[in-house]
């Protein structure tokens, strides 16, 4: 499991997880989408999955005043990386 914080107006790396991966909002709200899907906004106590051939293509805090916190948790080989960039 990892804690993640947007920043105000701050997006994550085109990326994937080969895992599963539930993503639990704590604080603000974000916006998530993988390829192939529609991009979805977030609010506390909502969930997101990735399944382990998604690419994240969106990943973003959806204010631009106020920070986003939201909890992953990943179902992956012990020694996996936790994301892997994707050009």
């Amino acid at each position: 499991m990892i804690t993640v914080t947007y920043p105000p107006g701050r997006s994550g790396a085109v990326h994937r997880h080969n895992a599963h991966g539930f993503i639990y909002v704590l604080e603000g709200s974000i916006v998530m989408g993988v390829k192939g899907g529609e991009p979805v906004t977030l609010a506390p106590g909502q969930t997101f999955y990735e399944g382990p051939n998604d690419i994240h293509t969106i990943g973003r805090n959806a204010s631009k005043m106020r920070p986003a916190k939201f909890l992953v948790f990943l179902i992956k080989d012990k020694d996996a990386p936790i994301s892997v960039p994707v050009n």
